[in-house]
């Protein structure tokens, strides 16, 4: 049963949590990029990658590891760059698929639905969802950003006395289901907008438009400093 202090802390980080979770960003705009392009399953793949990170860093959390982003310059700086370059190759890749025609994509569903169905080979459909997951992970465990957010904000809400683990892994899991129903949410009403606008221009527009903020958010990760 939970104390007092710790139903309260739970209650005010639970609050803070989801102001930031809402907030626009890096990880909202690719889900709901990845929603548009892909659909609903494409942008929850998206997401649960996402959710893989957030638990991976909140276990880095509840061990310590994530101090060496502010503790060392080198580990700080490595993800830093690692991570910008990640998000400038996500965005040249948006840009790229701006820049085919219709017939291209009519092309490649056309060659996939040629495919013998016994084939041993990952269907398109399978490969963009699998590749959304790898996007959702490699943006959210590539961003110092991230784990700096983890290590600053969650040790603010253990209670005084409290078991520093176990208390941080239950309040990294508080943000992880705030994350997972804001990612349904983002992606059922970015998949249907997506199945009510299907122009190709539409989609070639969000390509874009996701394509030159992933490489401002890449900038801005350049630019950054430890806290």
């Amino acid at each position: 049963m939970l104390s007092h202090d710790m139903f309260t802390a739970l209650l005010w980080f639970a609050g803070v949590a989801a102001l930031i979770n809402v907030t626009p960003g890096l990880d909202t705009m690719l889900v709901l990029r990845t929603s548009v392009a892909h659909g609903r399953t494409g942008g929850r793949a998206a997401a649960l990658g996402i959710l893989a990170g957030c638990l991976a860093w909140g276990a880095a959390t509840a061990v310590g590891l994530t101090a060496l982003l502010t503790a060392s310059q080198v580990a700080f700086d490595a993800l830093r760059i690692g991570g910008a370059g990640y998000l400038v190759w996500l965005g040249c890749s948006a840009l790229w698929q701006a820049r085919r025609r219709p017939a291209d994509v009519a092309t490649d569903a056309g060659t996939a639905a040629a495919a013998p169905a016994a084939a041993a080979v990952p269907t398109p459909a399978r490969q963009a969802r699998w590749a959304a997951f790898r996007a959702g992970v490699g943006t959210n465990l590539l961003n110092p950003k991230a784990g700096i957010f983890y290590m600053s904000l969650i040790p603010q809400f253990v209670p005084h006395g409290a078991p520093v683990f176990r208390t941080t892994l239950l309040l990294t899991a508080v943000d992880v289901l705030e994350l997972a129903l804001w990612y349904w949410i983002v992606t059922t009403t970015a998949a249907a907008l997506g199945e009510r606008v299907r122009r190709p221009s539409f989609r070639r527009r969000m390509e874009q438009v996701s394509g030159v903020a992933f490489l401002g958010f890449a900038a801005n990760l350049l630019l950054a400093e430890r806290a």
